[in-house]
């Protein structure tokens, strides 16, 4: 039974627990029960609807005229005074403006069109070797040390750097990147967030406009062969881009191009070296690197949850939806839906099929999977050819609790 114990679902208490540090270490069991008693439950502190089967998230994910990507992030605004809303002007003001992940088709079309080749698959296997100069960098300097903290070590500076060669910003800037990420993803996941959380979230935004404005400027003027100045050249089209449209597709980026393989990296490792003969598998049988990636986004999903904005009323299963309400796919759930998936809450790195829904699905298909899972490959056989023998410190895991949004581990160290 999970943290929650008995508490009778659709209590008070329980709902209180959906918001809790608890929840989000191990939600498993409580979704599992949701999936059974409640499939779409309305929870008061989350602020929307929590839809945990396979089925209808996909129902979702296909219907997006009703299920809408646009003002879904402004939205966690909308429940404070009108005094507090005063103060995120520019917060809402962005969140309107149409986005890669905040725009649905045609306008959805026209933006991945363009941000989807800087990750097909030709320019994905062009970067592989500078994946892996890094990475190889990365484990030199934590084979001189004897272990590692794997979050901050790899999992985190891996995806950031390869994000930063691939947009064509100094290395030095690193940690700006990690910084604003934290902030504008502290907020996500729930549809009331404290207004603390959506401020630090404004600070961002304000942060990167200002420091991508500039970037532009000079791309403008002198075009290289990274992707912002593959933006700056859109521009000039008649399905082009404009520049709030670039800054918000590339304030995405920021945050999204390295979350997820930070949770893949870490999440895996934990998992395999948790369940040691899954790893030993690995160390015997590198082609069970790929299958491993895939199980380990479902079995850990890097990302818990995606909202989706209500654009008119109706009923989704038994549930009368109301407009501009928010319904969150809690994609945890569906990756381990018995109705999909055999023994669901086993690890397994050879799994197959494996159609889990930890990427997304449809339209709204994750545009940097491919890089993220390049990612992971690459690290993963560094991680086996270097060191079979690795070891983790401490058998018990510890996740953020600070991003309900995210399933990712706060610290992870290992012996090598």
């Amino acid at each position: 039974m999970g943290a929650s114990g008995a508490l009778p679902i659709g209590s008070d208490e329980f709902d209180r627990h959906l918001v809790s540090a608890e929840f989000v270490a191990d939600p498993y069991a409580d979704l599992r029960r949701m999936q059974s008693e409640a499939p779409i439950y309305w929870s008061d502190s989350i602020g929307g609807w929590l839809i945990t089967r396979y089925d209808d998230i996909m129902s979702t994910f296909k219907n997006t005229t009703e299920y809408s990507n646009e003002g879904r992030l402004g939205r966690a605004a909308a429940h404070l005074p009108a005094t507090d809303r005063q103060r995120l002007r520019v917060f809402e003001e962005h969140y309107a403006t149409k986005g890669l992940l905040h725009s649905d088709p045609p306008d959805h079309t026209r933006l991945r069109r363009f941000t989807g080749k800087a990750f097909a698959p030709s320019r994905i296997e062009g970067v592989k070797p500078y994946i892996a100069e890094v990475t190889e960098s990365l484990l030199d300097e934590c084979a001189r040390e004897g272990g590692m903290e794997v979050i901050s070590g790899l999992a985190s500076a891996l995806p950031v750097a390869v994000l930063c060669e691939l947009m064509g910003l100094p290395a030095g800037d690193q940690q700006l990147l990690h910084k604003w990420a934290d902030q504008l993803l502290g907020f996500q996941g729930i549809n009331k967030p404290a207004l603390d959380l959506l401020l630090a979230a404004q600070s961002a935004i304000v942060e990167i406009r200002e420091y991508l404005g500039e970037v532009l400027r000079e791309r403008r003027e002198h075009p290289g062969t990274d992707l912002l100045s593959a933006f700056v050249m859109s521009e000039q089209g008649p399905q082009g881009l404009s520049e709030p449209e670039i800054i918000n597709t590339c304030q995405t980026l920021l945050v999204a191009g390295h979350e997820t393989t930070t949770s893949l990296i870490g999440n895996g490792l934990a998992l395999m070296l948790g369940e040691r003969e899954q790893w030993q598998r690995l160390v015997d049988d590198r082609s069970l690197v790929r299958p491993a990636i895939e199980e380990i986004v479902r079995y850990e999903s890097p990302v818990a949850r995606q909202p989706r904005r209500v654009t008119q009323a109706g009923a989704l299963g038994d549930a009368a939806l109301g407009e501009g309400e928010m319904v969150f796919q809690m994609l945890n759930a569906a990756n381990r839906d018995p109705a999909h998936f055999d023994s669901p809450d086993v690890f397994r790195v050879d799994r197959s099929p494996n159609q889990h829904v930890g990427f997304g699905f449809g339209a709204h298909f994750c545009v940097g999977a491919p890089l993220a899972r390049a990612e992971g490959e690459v690290a993963f056989m560094a991680l086996l050819e270097r060191f079979p023998d690795l070891k983790m410190d401490d058998p018990v895991l510890r996740w953020d609790s600070s991003k309900a949004n995210s399933r990712v581990l706060s610290s992870l160290t290992v012996t090598l």
